[in-house]
């Protein structure tokens, strides 16, 4: 800078001035001096002290089992709430009533539903036994109508076989009459010549003309009872065909009708099935007008009150808190933090409400903590960003507090790999995760085994 000043530039020297030598030679400033180096020092002895990593993380308690957790008990059907068996704080059994509701659909307000769908039930169980029965009378009515037949058809047969043998036997009488018819010719012819010699009487002739012109007419009665006996044999024949056709249609028309009842049978049957499922219906319906308690516990709170109020399907009742629960934390870690956590890990765990001192970096001095160990990991973030870890108590370390309540605060810490101060600060302003280099450590150690 420019020297415009009129003043000369003087070095000034402490030495100079008496109060500043008086000041220095005070032995409380060299024993300040010693004390500054002695923490100097002590800090960078702190730097190689060894400290715990953790991961530390907040959240509550909670139950280890899902079923041990506070529930809400819920109406299945939509009623009107006629009265109440609890209040709050009151403990229940499994399957104690808590509430109940009366109908309010118009399809099931019938005082007697139940019984008189009972009664349809019965009633179409006996028309299903009824198409039963006829059915069997149609088998056994198909199975006589067959047998029937059959004797029919034997008779019918048996006087083919009778009209065979009549025939038959026409035949041979009427061969036997032209026979005959033959004889007489000739005893005529005879007669006749001899009488014409004068050595038969004209008696003799008429005689034998009679007896000619008898089996002329014995020998047409002959044919005409041949041709009867065939036309007796077409007609058995016509007869069987006849009997086929009858007790076909017979038969079918039973099995026609065998078949419609079994139709009316089978839609009977569903008809029942509905039935009995529409009666089963109407019966465990009728369970539900009273409301029960699914598990053993403590009523903690009504969500609803009054009488004459219409709830709907799936409205919250009451607010249950079972009587036996294993306790557990539920807690959330960053994600970073993630990879470091695996089950069965040691956790230590403090309360709220719980007197203790904490040393996050040196477990061993912390009072007032509860050993752990990690039982469930969720895979999926929650809405927090952070990702959900289960603890339940470490059954080697002190046992939790039983006055502890669901639903209180709890912090968690997940302890690691123990290393230096000074590396743990470093880690820190690099935002280095912790416990970085334990792959390296697990390669090594697996090295070794080898």
């Amino acid at each position: 800078m420019l020297n415009i000043s009129k003043n000369n530039d003087v070095l000034i020297t402490p030495g100079r001035f008496k109060s500043i030598n008086s000041v220095a030679r005070k032995p409380h400033y060299k024993f300040l001096n010693m004390v500054v180096i002695g923490f100097l020092l002590f800090g960078v002895f702190c730097l190689f002290l060894p400290w715990t990593q953790n991961i530390s993380g907040s959240g509550s308690v909670t139950t280890l089992k899902p079923d041990q957790r506070p529930q809400t008990v819920h109406n299945t059907i939509a009623g009107k709430i006629e009265k109440w068996y609890v209040q709050e704080g009151d403990y229940v059994k499994k399957g104690d009533t808590i509430l109940f509701i009366s109908e309010v659909k118009e399809d099931y307000l019938d005082p007697n539903l139940v019984g008189n769908t009972k009664q349809q039930v019965d009633a179409k169980k006996m028309a299903l036994e009824s198409y039963g029965d006829k059915v069997n009378s149609l088998d056994v009515q198909v199975e006589s109508l067959i047998a029937e037949r059959q004797l029919k058809l034997q008779q019918a047969e048996n006087k083919i076989k009778q009209s065979l043998l009549k025939i038959k036997s026409d035949s041979m009488d009427l061969e036997a009459i032209k026979t005959q018819l033959k004889i007489a010719q000739t005893q005529y012819s005879r007669s006749t010549a001899l009488n014409k010699e004068g050595l038969k009487p004209l008696t003799d002739v008429e005689q034998k003309r009679l007896k000619l012109q008898e089996s002329e007419a014995y020998i047409v009665t002959q044919q005409n009872k041949l041709l009867s006996s065939k036309n007796e044999l077409i007609n058995a024949r016509v007869e069987i065909n006849r009997i086929k056709a009858e007790y076909s249609e017979k038969i079918s028309k039973s099995r026609s009708d065998k078949f419609t009842a079994l139709s009316t049978q089978y839609d009977t049957e569903a008809q029942v099935n509905k039935l009995r499922n529409q009666y089963s219906n109407y019966a465990i319906r009728s369970g539900m007008y009273y409301i029960t308690a699914p598990q053993s516990g403590y009523v903690n709170r009504a969500l609803l009150a009054g009488i004459g109020e219409t709830i709907k399907e799936g409205t919250s009742i009451v607010s249950i808190m079972p009587a036996s629960y294993d306790i557990a934390v539920e807690t959330y870690v960053d994600p970073i933090d993630l990879p470091l956590v695996q089950r069965g890990a040691k956790v230590r765990v403090w309360f709220d409400g719980w007197p203790r001192v904490v040393f996050s970096g040196w477990p061993g001095l912390s009072y007032g903590t509860f050993g752990g160990r990690i039982v469930a990991i969720e895979n999926f973030i929650s809405s927090n960003g952070k990702y959900r870890v289960l603890i339940s108590p470490d059954g080697k370390d002190h046992k939790w507090p039983k006055e502890l309540s669901i639903g209180a605060g709890a912090q968690s810490i997940a302890l690691l790999k123990t290393v230096p101060v000074w590396y743990e600060i470093w880690r820190n302003l690099n935002g280095f995760p912790p416990n970085y280099y334990k792959s390296d450590e697990k390669d090594a150690n697996a090295k070794e085994k080898k």
